[in-house]
């Protein structure tokens, strides 16, 4: 083997990683936040965090992504530790899946259609398929699946470079000899931890192994001790990725860490002494690409049948490693970037931090109208800190969308970004205009100013009116009802007739006397605002309709819906008309 062997080597590694990325990038963009939202669902049960783990793993194809997600997931606050356990082992098993791929390269058959099973074979075909869809189909989904076809037939190319650069290798008398040495099972963990976590990829450090083994005569003693070390090496990506994190999450990279070095150990000491004890002959026999990808399944659903009873324990070791010290102050929970590594995934959790913001908006909003004609500073406090997270919220989730918009979306999902700017505007504008009402009812305390009671009682039934659309358009948010979201507008159109007829009503107050000048600027600034809060509440309502129908246009909706012709709107408009009428 001289230099340009060890160059092409190289190279093939690289093509492996590029091909395995933007295979991986392409299968979650595809998922479209669907094993994401699945992810987020998991609970305190440990099947179900297992299926999720390998389910998510497989589909993805990269244990490393998996758990920086998980990093990322636990320092937003999103996830708990107890909660990714279990993902983390199902994650370990669904990673295997690519060695089992990469085994039917060592398939040696007459046989045309056997060879046809052999992915050096079938993923030039691949590559033709991808290209063609990505060059000539209009449709994204599959320009995606053709972005997966050319990463498998890159990631195959790369495993055929690997594999051309060591052949030959059994015929080297130093090879051989560095083979000898690795018969040490200490030696053999330490080679394969370091160099998977090097490369960072556990699949590619396999197919490494699995090259070598179709053109080299490794045994099974020397080739299982680099399988558990890989395991261990696959690691460093969480542990690089906790960095600058909480210690919740910080707590996520060593459970995975103590799962492989647990099981490793254990299996380093059952397997290797049960071999003195019977001299297990397979030790000896060399290894085929296939029996690595057994070998490599078998250590990990056997490490988590055995580690699955004692996950508290590991939590309970994590806790040990990383403990708790008081903090001055909890940090403020807001999207982790590392999540921005698996974009569809950030956007479901864009669209959980948008509900957390609706119901901050409703709250402050909701405050602020009840100061009115009932002002006090304490009470002040809790609608004007409303405001100022609202600022923060915008600020940092808008600055957030902005930088997940540069990366790959789908058109589903660049849409649903460009939704959720639009919405935490509207949030935001909603709570500028709470400070207002604030204000207002601050004026109306300091300067002892007095409202009719006529004002008064037509105050009340704009605040009831408002009060409902507020809480009606925040339910609609956080549970993206549709149904519900379409009774916002009739509810929106009846306030702003409310607000025309009160605001006749008062000029015809003042008009008789009955009203000072005063009031009257007051009156027409709490107008003004409680009009701009049910536009908002539109806005975000019409925003939950097209989610649902993405090709609904916002004017078009809400000009067909306020037609004459449209019975369902007309109906809930004379309701709550009748509902809300100033007497």
């Amino acid at each position: 083997m001289d230099i340009l062997d060890v160059f092409k080597l190289l190279g093939g590694v690289a093509f492996f990683l590029f091909g395995m990325g933007v295979m991986s990038a392409s299968l979650e963009k595809m998922s479209g936040g669907k094993l994401e939202r699945t992810l987020e669902r998991a609970t305190s049960s440990l099947p179900k965090s297992l299926a999720l783990g390998m389910g998510i793993t497989v589909a993805i194809q990269s244990s490393s992504a998996m758990t920086v997600m998980l990093v990322g997931l636990v320092n937003s606050g999103i996830m708990t530790l107890r909660q990714t356990v279990g993902v983390i082992m199902g994650s370990n098993i669904g990673t295997t899946l690519t060695a089992w791929i990469l085994a039917l390269a060592g398939v040696e058959s007459d046989n045309i259609f056997v060879n046809m099973l052999k992915p050096e074979s079938f993923s030039p075909l691949f590559a033709v398929v991808g290209i063609a869809f990505i060059m000539f189909s209009k449709k994204q989904k599959r320009r995606d699946v053709g972005e997966i076809l050319i990463g498998f037939a890159v990631l195959m190319f790369g495993m055929i470079v690997m594999k051309e650069s060591v052949d030959g290798l059994s015929e080297s008398a130093k090879f051989q000899s560095v083979l000898v040495a690795f018969e040490n099972p200490l030696l053999g963990v330490l080679v394969g931890a370091v160099f998977t976590g090097i490369i960072q990829s556990s699949a590619a450090s396999v197919g490494l192994l699995q090259a070598f083994a179709i053109t080299s005569r490794i045994k099974f003693g020397v080739a299982i001790p680099i399988i558990m070390g890989q395991n261990i090496g696959t690691c460093v990506t969480a542990l690089l990725s906790s960095i600058g994190v909480n210690r919740s999450a910080r707590r996520v990279a060593v459970v995975h860490i103590y799962f492989n070095l647990i099981g490793t150990l254990l299996y380093m000491v059952v397997l290797y002494g049960l071999d003195k004890l019977f001299n297990f002959a397979f030790m000896d026999m060399d290894i085929t690409p296939l029996w690595i990808a057994i070998a490599h399944s078998i250590f990990n659903i056997s490490v988590t049948a055995v580690l699955l009873p004692f996950t508290r324990g590991l939590e309970k070791l994590a806790f040990l490693t990383i403990r708790d010290k008081p903090e001055s102050a909890p940090a403020e929970e807001f999207l982790d970037e590392r999540l921005l590594n698996t974009p569809a995934f950030a956007i479901v959790n864009c669209q959980n931090m948008v509900s957390r913001m609706c119901v901050i908006a409703k709250d402050t909003v909701l405050a602020a109208i009840a100061l009115v004609g009932n002002y006090s500073e304490r009470a002040a406090e809790a609608p004007a800190e409303g405001e100022s997270q609202l600022d923060a919220y915008e600020d940092k989730l808008g600055t957030y969308l902005v930088k997940l918009s540069s990366k790959e979306l789908s058109d589903r999902d660049s849409w649903e970004s460009a939704r959720m700017l639009r919405a935490i505007g509207d949030l935001e504008r909603m709570g500028d205009h709470a400070l207002n009402i604030i204000y207002s009812a601050k004026e109306v305390h300091d300067k002892g100013i007095g409202f009719s009671a006529a004002a008064t009682a037509d105050l009340d039934v704009l605040r009831e009116a408002l009060t409902e659309i507020v809480n009606m358009t925040t339910d609609a948010m956080v549970s993206r009802d549709e149904e519900l979201a379409k009774k916002v507008e009739p509810l929106e159109q009846v306030i702003d007739v409310l607000v025309r007829e009160a605001r006749d009503r008062h000029i015809a107050r003042v008009q008789r006397g009955e009203c000072g000048i005063a009031p009257g600027f007051v009156w027409s600034d709490l107008m003004v605002n409680y009009e701009r809060v049910s536009d908002h509440c539109s806005n975000l309502a019409v925003g939950v309709i097209q989610k649902k129908s993405p090709s609904v246009g916002g004017h078009d909706y809400l000009s067909k819906a306020r037609s004459a012709d449209n019975p369902e709107f007309v109906r809930a408009f004379d309701a709550y008309s009748a509902r809300y009428r100033l007497e």
